[in-house]
This record gives C-alpha cells, sequence and structure tokens, in this order.
C-alpha cells in the first residue's frame, strides 16, 4: 500500500513512545523493558467484552483495572487479571493507547517468536475489538495499516504476527476471518 492511499488516517510515534492521534488512557498493567531491547515484533490479538459484544467502555476498564466483575457472569474469570496492551481499535478504527511502546505492556502472556521466549520484552501488542467468529471491520484495517507505518518508521521493526502464531495451542487470535493480506507481515 502506498503512503498515499486515501483514507489512511496519519500517526506519529514521539519520543516518549506515544502516538499522536491516538487517544491515551493509562494502564498501570505495564513496567519496564529488559535494558538494551529492541522492539521488533507487533502482536495482533482481539477481543470483545463480553465476548461478541462491541462498542462498550469494558475493555478499557479491564486494561485499566477497572472492570466490574460482577456486573457480567463472564467477568467472575477476569478477578485479578492484569493485563492490558498498547493500542486498542475499535470497530469504529476509533485508536486509543494504553501503554507508552517504551514500556512492557502485559499482552501476550507465555509466548516464544524467533526462537525467544517472553514476546512481551520485544514486541508492541494491538488489540483489535472484535472475535475470531466475525470480520474485522474496513476502519480498523485502515487503522491498523497506518499504526504499523508509523510504528514501523519508529522502532526496527520485523515481524507481524498473531497472538496463535506467538502462543500456538494456548491462544488463537486473531482467527480465521482476519485478513493477512491487508497487513504487512515483514518489514
Amino acid at each position: 500500500m502506498s503512503d498515499g492511499q486515501p483514507g489512511l488516517p496519519g500517526y506519529r510515534v514521539a519520543s516518549d513512545g506515544w502516538v499522536q492521534g491516538a487517544r491515551r488512557l493509562d494502564s498501570q498493567n505495564f513496567d519496564a523493558r529488559p535494558q538494551g531491547c529492541a522492539i521488533e515484533l507487533l502482536v495482533l490479538h482481539c477481543i470483545s467484552l463480553p465476548p461478541g459484544c462491541f462498542g462498550g467502555a469494558d475493555i478499557e476498564r479491564l486494561f485499566c483495572n477497572q472492570l466490574d466483575c460482577a456486573s457480567h457472569e463472564f467477568y467472575a474469570q477476569l478477578r485479578g487479571v492484569r493485563v492490558s496492551a498498547h493500542f486498542l481499535i475499535a470497530r469504529s478504527g476509533a485508536l486509543t493507547q494504553f501503554v507508552s511502546c517504551l514500556d512492557r505492556a502485559w499482552h501476550a502472556g507465555s509466548s516464544q517468536w524467533d526462537g525467544r521466549a517472553g514476546c512481551n520484552d520485544f514486541s508492541i501488542g494491538i488489540e483489535l475489538e472484535g472475535s475470531e467468529f466475525e470480520p474485522f471491520t474496513g476502519e480498523q484495517y485502515r487503522t491498523l495499516v497506518a499504526l504499523q507505518r508509523a510504528l514501523s518508521s519508529a522502532y526496527p521493526l520485523r515481524w507481524t504476527r498473531g497472538h496463535s502464531e506467538i502462543a500456538p495451542g494456548r491462544k488463537s487470535d486473531p482467527g480465521p476471518l482476519f485478513d493477512w493480506t491487508r497487513v504487512v507481515r515483514d518489514e
């Protein structure tokens, strides 16, 4: 895709790791990356809370430790969970950032890629609001491509992979309906 593609948002990564043009909502669920660890991997996820429901604020609440686990029966299993991602792309294409790219968000869990364990150390996590059973929206792909370009300009990214690829057998997102032809797999 060319840089002049119509309809792509313009994002820029500031020196502090926050993306200009993204809504900022600070999560406490992060820590420092290991000293000297290069950011080489984008990990794509999908999430909906409650499962299959879109448009609410419960994903943001989960990432900010404000989810009322008594408000839905599914949420009981999330009690005490501390998780985040760097970014969330809503169905509308709206972009929210929870953690600076310079920090390690807690998104990948037990994982490995290119012979290296602990993908959180060297990755940026991007959540797409959705499920493995429904197609993602054109607006989400447009935002994702623009974000991927901005991040690739700021960091030595080498790969874009699904959570299922870095945690096989444990995770299956973003799922079979994610259209990989719409993103760049290897930089």
